[in-house]
């Protein structure tokens, strides 16, 4: 039977020192980063598999991390654990995911769970933006809100700036000679659809504009695209283009419009929110969308947990730049 690679064999492959080589391998020290690449390399080549145990026992480490998640779906936590994921991978770190389905016993009994298990840092997140309690007050660990935020100013989120991607909404309407644009969003009392709301309205301003008419609260749904289209179409509204806050209100109202006889977007041009692959290359035609890039996002949120538990927390909230994805109901 082949006996296992040791670090030894990897420095020496390496040209490096088992000091030097263990820090490569397990994401600590200020090494020159063709020094880690070095290493890994040389691990990879030689078939090396780092003990977990002797790892743990030498750093105090367990290289895992918690994900905490509200979102049973999975429509917003899947992108962002996959973004996490990406990033502690490269520290050869594991994620325990937790689904609390928005019950707080539940939540609470996972965040026993996973301290009880020794994780190095958790994630936080759910499928609003909106700023919840914190999980909870002194933890051994170090928490990382991702998408969702904190209501404490001392903990770290990184959220998408859902403003800027209403500008950039608004702003590539424009670029394409609308002047006349509404805006179709979701319950007037939910964060994300005020913050969007907003943001074209304030986009508008800039460019001494208004909206065609007054925004359109209701659901996130394909019904409710439905129903505004049929209010637009009934009440008259000169319009060119419409700005929905979601990708879903934005498949329902381009189905409404299609069947009454508009054409997008040589009528009237058509950008959701969220880029939703499911529901941008249902429409017809393919619907231009705002990206929060949520694993993006996952990664940050990553790379401030590791910052944490490698004695640098930041804190605050951390807003990241969406963009824009043009397809057909946008095309000049």
């Amino acid at each position: 039977m082949d006996r296992a690679v040791t670090i030894s064999q990897v420095a020496a492959l390496a040209g490096v020192s088992t000091g030097t080589a263990s820090k490569a391998l397990n994401g600590r020290g200020a090494l020159r980063p063709e020094t880690r690449l070095r290493v890994q390399q040389a691990a990879e080549q030689l078939g090396f598999v780092a003990n977990a145990a002797a790892r743990s026992l030498q750093t105090g480490r367990t290289y895992t991390v918690g994900m905490i998640t509200t979102d049973s779906i999975g429509r917003f936590s899947i992108p962002v654990l996959l973004g996490a994921e990406d990033a502690l991978g490269a520290g050869q770190m594991s994620i325990f995911l937790c689904d609390a389905r928005d019950d707080p016993i539940r939540e609470q009994y996972y965040l026993r769970t996973l301290l009880s298990r020794k994780v190095d840092g958790i994630i936080v997140t759910g499928r609003r933006t909106q700023a919840r309690a914190p999980i909870g007050v002194g933890l051994p660990v170090p928490v990382v809100y991702a998408f969702i935020s904190s209501a404490d100013p001392q903990d770290c989120s990184v959220v998408p700036d859902e403003a800027d991607g209403s500008r950039r909404a608004v702003q590539h309407l424009l670029a394409i000679g609308r002047r006349r644009i509404a805006h179709v969003t979701g319950p007037e009392h939910h964060h994300s659809a005020t913050i969007r709301a907003q943001g074209a309205v304030d986009t508008l301003a800039a460019e001494g504009l208004r909206l065609a008419t007054p925004t359109l609260y209701g659901e996130w749904s394909e019904a409710w695209g439905r129903q505004a289209a049929g209010i637009l179409l009934s009440t008259g509204a000169d319009v060119d283009a419409v700005f929905c806050g979601s990708d879903q209100i934005a498949r329902g109202l381009a189905e409404a419009l299609t069947k009454a006889g508009k054409v997008i977007p040589r009528d009237i041009a058509l950008v959701g929110f969220d880029n939703w692959d499911v529901m941008v290359d249902g429409c017809q035609p393919a619907l231009t969308s705002v990206d929060m890039d949520l694993e993006g996002i996952g990664r940050t949120a990553a790379e401030r947990l590791l910052a944490a538990i490698n004695g640098s927390p930041a804190h605050g909230q951390h807003a990241r730049p969406c963009r824009l994805v043009p397809r057909a109901s946008t095309a000049v």
